[in-house]
């Protein structure tokens, strides 16, 4: 019988990229996307959890229709289809087989708090100053959140599913690291500059791809230590994460690099045996510090003129450079216009989306750097809470922190309370890659890339699973 469905598979994927290579033949190249199309839709209908795997390989490889094509309506090819169809079929079974959703992963207090923002987000997209800006973002948040957030939670009920499913899809970003790298290579791995956009179009620019890269690392590194596999297999996921260190390294981006230090010293903290409650009381002083001494520590910023280097070290101590990096300077430009936006529609903000079309009148003369725009094309708010403050009032920004604050303890729940080693070490690992963003998030925002969101709300999926799987076993034990 295991045979038979071998070669049913075989023969269709044949049928599949025959029909697909004749239409290219006959130039016919939208109608090579039909029998694909069906072939996807075949499989949602039949095996909705084998969908979830090919979307887990697709995605690192999916592309912006716009680098094609001058169209009003961006589409991410040819991933973003399939999911707004994984999302019509999610809301199908939600109307006609509720019975087919675990509710105990829809009512997760992560999933409450994600619902509670996506709530939030619809109702200033009814205020917004762009209502179709604003819809289309909300309800491009829909669909990735039903997919890569709802649909993979429930997949990772079976703990080997989270190893199959980022493993899938990071072997099919080493495809992205690869193509990076060969043309990096072109002009040089310690040409700064050259490294901004060598990950077009598969990714818009340097500092997407970091955060990325940065997140899969702590799992990969776990996965490469983990005594579920193999020497052999353990071998092959270490090359893996030296790959991923190596391409994070020449990324250039300074953000990913501080994000994967805060990772290192929280593993840190935990390998010592710090209790959680220490490790947060550590963190709100270090925060207090901050705050209170923030003039010194921006008198002191002021100071540093070391701009964006090709020299690593420099690069890495021209973070804290405020007074020349035009980098750094335009992040803040951006910032206080953020600010600014914020304090002029404090409750409900311009609307989802609105940031980049809004933000030019905003901006004040002396702080315009050489990079400024006032055309809204060169990027956001640089912050994954300022964004939120300006578009979506103070609540904006409140509901999304509190998804990350949850997440948290979520995660320090299972690391204290669960018994089973392999799922409180897991989840951790979980944490630390999404930790990396949470401070990254402070100097970019990447919630509207696909491939950011994959791992960014998988990750999250797979510590709700866990917590839902290992909280139920010890209430029984």
């Amino acid at each position: 019988m295991f045979k038979n469905k071998i070669l049913i598979y075989y023969i269709s994927a044949f049928i599949v990229l025959a029909l697909a290579a004749f239409f290219v033949s006959i130039e016919r190249y939208y109608f090579a996307a039909i029998p694909f199309g069906i072939a996807i839709l075949i499989i949602a209908l039949y095996s909705l959890d084998n969908l979830m795997y090919v979307i887990a390989f697709l995605t690192p490889l999916s592309v912006q229709l716009r680098f094609f094509a001058d169209v009003d309506n961006d589409l991410s090819l040819p991933i973003e289809p399939i999911i707004i169809g994984i999302f019509l079929l999610m809301l199908y079974k939600l109307v006609f087989e509720r019975n087919s959703f675990n509710k105990k992963l829809l009512t997760h207090p992560v999933s409450i708090a994600i619902y509670i923002n996506l709530i939030w987000i619809a109702i200033t997209s009814l205020t917004s100053t762009m209502p179709l800006v604003s819809w289309k973002f909300t309800i491009s948040r829909m669909w990735f959140l039903a997919a890569f957030y709802i649909l993979a939670s429930h997949l990772f009920v079976n703990k080997s599913s989270i190893y199959k499913y980022f493993w899938l899809y990071t072997s099919s970003f080493i495809i992205v690291i690869a193509y990076t790298l060969i043309r990096q290579s072109s002009y040089g791995f310690f040409d700064k500059q050259a490294a901004n956009y060598m990950v077009t179009p598969l990714l818009p620019d340097h500092t997407s791809y970091g955060a990325i890269l940065a997140m899969l690392i702590p799992f990969i590194l776990f996965c490469a230590f983990n005594r579920r596999f193999h020497l052999s297999k353990k071998l092959l996921m270490f090359a893996v994460g030296i790959i991923y260190i190596l391409a994070l390294i020449f990324s250039y981006t300074r953000a990913a690099w501080l994000g994967v230090a805060a990772s290192v010293a929280l593993f840190i903290l935990l390998a010592l045996k710090i209790k959680g409650r220490t490790i947060v009381l550590i963190g709100a002083v270090l925060t207090i510090v901050i705050l209170a001494f923030s003039t010194e520590i921006m008198m002191s910023l002021e100071k540093n003129t070391q701009s964006s280097s090709d020299n690593l070290s420099e690069q890495l101590s021209s973070v804290t450079n405020i007074s020349t990096d035009a980098s750094n300077l335009e992040r803040i430009n951006r910032w206080n216009s953020a600010i600014r936006m914020f304090n002029e529609r404090p409750v409900f903000g311009f609307g989802p989306g609105t940031y980049m079309f809004q933000y030019a009148p905003y901006q004040i003369f002396s702080e315009r750097t050489i990079i400024s725009t006032n055309f809204g094309d060169v990027g956001n708010a640089h912050s994954e809470f300022l964004g939120p403050l300006a578009e979506s009032g103070v609540l904006g920004t409140a509901t999304f922190t509190l998804i990350l604050i949850i997440i948290g303890t979520t995660t320090f729940r299972i690391y204290h309370k669960v018994k089973e080693r392999e799922a409180r070490l897991l989840s951790m690992a979980l944490f630390l890659g999404l930790l990396t963003h949470y401070v990254h998030g402070f100097l970019n925002n990447f919630l509207d890339i696909d491939k950011f969101l994959f791992v960014f709300w998988g990750f999250t999926a797979a510590i709700v699973a866990i917590d839902v799987r290992y909280t139920k076993d010890n209430a029984d034990n």
